[in-house]
């Protein structure tokens, strides 16, 4: 790999780390730090930034968390955020946003502005419930710096989050924990990696052939790596608990973390990372093969060393954005580049994975021909005895 893998990009309007980022369209919407609280939208056709808003000053953050909630209407112009974290002497104070965006294109802006005024858009304003109480996803005493959350069950209202030595599992229909438990691990988390394993978790499907009984199980799958850890986590959701497995850690990532990640293709990518032991910043990145449980590093494959940072997809996944961070002179950066997916999963391994989501999705199909083969036939079963009843009734 050439450092022409990474095209730069516009600086940033100011140098940020530690900070989140979410996806909308073509927009990278990108969420404050600690010692920043401004929030901009970087275009992906136009490589420009807007500002969007600013954190409440009130609020203190470190290592904070944003996610973007479910929406049922996917072609909307709206999406909600949620923005969480902190540790437990912090502020505690969970707050959403509803956001339109500010790439308008018309000729009269101020009258949307006042409109998305009205109606509490694009401005961070404190997470309440049905009856308009304040919601805390944070618990009294948690330490919730550099926590990481993901969105996941069948109606995706499941939020999981990960933090110290900890993992939870919000509801966010009635907003209460419904899960606590404690990962197999012996020292604190923090900034590390945590994805779902697929889109929107794994539904999987259990035949007992035996009693011609059909049961549907629902199984959630997730993946987490921090320094020489590495764990694959699966929820039961029928029953509520979670299952650990270890997963490798290959020996040129397990000193790192801080790295910047994102899973793409049935594979997770890190780039860059701290040494806490000795201060190095890596310029290396990592690749780890969900399906061939196996990694694979390319050395200084980046002419930015840098730590703090982060990386997320554009709209159709051909390009990974990296941005802000720290440099190994412990400088906030103002840096955004991109690099393609493509330079990193090999043309014949995405066609690999593309026949293999093929063959996934025949296999889910299936089930759920067998499914509804079987629930026809109980149908009609009792039908007859219905009929039966009545007959003998009569």
């Amino acid at each position: 790999m050439s450092n022409q893998t990474f095209q730069i990009l516009k600086d940033l309007p100011t140098p940020l780390f530690q900070t989140q980022c979410v996806l909308h369209k073509h927009e990278l919407l990108i969420c404050g730090h600690k010692n920043n609280r401004r929030c901009y939208s970087y275009h992906t056709l136009k490589n420009e930034y807007k500002l969007i808003c600013e954190y409440p000053s009130v609020v203190e953050f470190e290592g904070h968390c944003v996610v973007k909630l479910d929406n049922k209407n996917k072609d909307s112009n709206e999406i909600t955020l949620l923005s969480f974290g902190g540790d437990e002497y912090s502020n505690k104070c969970t707050l959403v946003m509803k956001y339109v965006s500010v790439w308008s294109g018309g000729n009269d802006d101020n009258e949307m502005k006042k409109s998305k005024k009205l109606n509490n858009c694009n401005q961070w304003i404190p997470f309440t419930d049905k009856r308009n109480r304040p919601i805390d996803i944070k618990a009294y005493g948690d330490d919730y710096i550099g926590v990481r959350a993901v969105i996941g069950g069948s109606n995706n209202n499941l939020l999981f989050i990960t933090f110290s030595k900890n993992i939870s599992v919000f509801d966010l229909n009635t907003f209460q924990f419904i899960k606590n438990d404690d990962l197999p691990i012996d020292y604190p988390i923090l900034c590390h990696c945590f994805v779902l394993k697929s889109e929107n978790g794994q539904e999987t499907i259990k035949i007992n052939e035996e009693e011609n009984n059909i049961k549907k199980k629902k199984n959630h799958e997730m993946l987490l790596f921090c320094e020489k850890t590495g764990l694959s986590i699966e929820y039961d959701e029928d029953n509520n608990t979670f299952q650990f497995h270890q997963l490798p850690v290959c020996d040129d990532i397990a000193p790192f973390n801080f790295y910047a990640y994102v899973c793409i293709n049935g594979t997770i990518l890190f780039f860059g990372g701290l040494n806490i032991s000795n201060g190095v910043v890596s310029k290396s990145v990592h690749k780890y093969s969900i399906r061939e449980n196996k990694w694979r590093t390319f050395q200084n494959a980046s002419s930015s060393p840098l730590y703090h940072c982060v990386a997320i997809l554009n709209q159709d996944n051909t390009y990974v954005h990296i941005i802000g961070g720290m440099d190994e002179t412990n400088l906030c950066v103002s840096k955004h580049m991109k690099t393609k997916v493509s330079e990193w999963s090999g043309e014949e391994e995405m066609k690999k994975e593309n026949k293999l989501k093929i063959e996934e999705e025949k296999e889910e199909d299936k089930n759920n021909k067998i499914v509804k083969k079987k629930n026809n036939k109980q149908d009609k079963m009792n039908k007859q005895i219905t009929v039966e009843s009545l007959l003998f009734l009569l």
